[in-house]
């Protein structure tokens, strides 16, 4: 199977990247700068080049819709409004367009749960994005599934974090580690595969959590920091010693019918990213091998 991942060499790409090639499928990179580490068929360049899309679409058997300008983007000012419509608004158009015209039918499109934020620049973008996608259903047939992630820049990503550190503070809240993503992504590929859904699908993807509704509804009833200290005794003095915020409260997302339709079992939660603290301190465990 020949898969397409529009924005293939950034950190997700590179992960599906590896386990599309591992399992014996031909992931097909395009992206404006190369990965890192190639695997299978790299293509230099941008989904707002049309000509370029409809060369290389012939052939594919999915497409997965990464590319994208995020929210960290908006935040640090590195892109204007006008970034982000060309290529999350009008590239996502190009890249459907360019799909229904070469008769693929099969898409899984990588949306954000910024799209509650829909006044917000990048926000904005998303909502259209998915408008745009669940178009594509209505008018054309196409066998589209929507993931809705939380962020998920991994802490690997030294553009984004200076440490494992940073990243740890920004996950507490509640987030998605990277590994889950592609998870949900790979499940959802499969899913239009084996047995394409009948209507559009747009499914929440976010992480595991340790606490249970009743402790996080009873949050620090006892004080500041009980929760976490009930949930993770073995880890206190950790947390003392890196002032970790264990008085945040997580904020999970409801991820019911993302488990239903894909069978999606998120795995990595704060007892793992606490347990890779102890183990490797602020700089964090080696990034994956890709």
């Amino acid at each position: 199977m020949r898969v397409l991942l529009t924005g293939g060499s950034g950190d997700l790409g590179l992960l599906l990247a590896r386990e599309l090639a591992q399992r014996g499928d031909v992931p097909i990179c395009l992206d404006v700068r190369p990965p890192r580490v190639q695997r299978g068929e790299f293509v230099q360049g941008s989904i707002t080049d049309r000509a370029l899309l409809a060369q290389i679409m012939p052939g594919i058997d999915v497409v997965v819709h990464i590319a994208a300008w995020h929210g960290i983007h908006e935040v640090t000012g590195q892109r204007d409004a006008f970034d982000f419509w060309d290529v999350n608004v009008t590239g996502t158009f190009n890249v459907l367009e360019t799909a229904v015209r070469a008769n693929i039918s099969k898409f899984v499109y990588i949306s954000s749960t910024s799209v509650d934020d829909r006044f917000g620049v990048y926000g904005h973008t998303k909502v259209l994005g998915e408008e745009i996608a669940q178009t594509y259903v209505a008018r054309h047939g196409v066998n589209l599934i929507t993931l809705r992630p939380r962020a998920f820049i991994p802490h690997w990503n030294t553009d984004t974090y200076k440490d494992y550190l940073e990243w740890v503070n920004w996950f507490w809240g509640g987030a998605v580690h990277i590994d889950d993503v592609a998870q949900a992504t790979l499940l959802a590929v499969d899913r239009l595969v084996q047995n394409p859904p009948v209507d559009y699908l747009c499914l929440t993807v976010d992480g595991a959590y340790d606490y249970s509704p009743a402790a996080l509804a009873n949050w620090d009833a006892a004080g500041p920091g009980s929760s976490f200290a009930n949930q993770y005794p073995e880890f206190a003095a950790l947390a003392e010693k890196y002032e970790l915020p264990v008085a945040k409260r997580p904020s999970p997302k409801n991820i019911t019918q993302t488990v239903q339709e894909l069978g999606y079992q998120p795995r990595f939660s704060l007892q793992n990213l606490l347990t890779e603290l102890a183990e490797f301190g602020p700089a964090g465990p080696p990034p994956p091998a890709f």
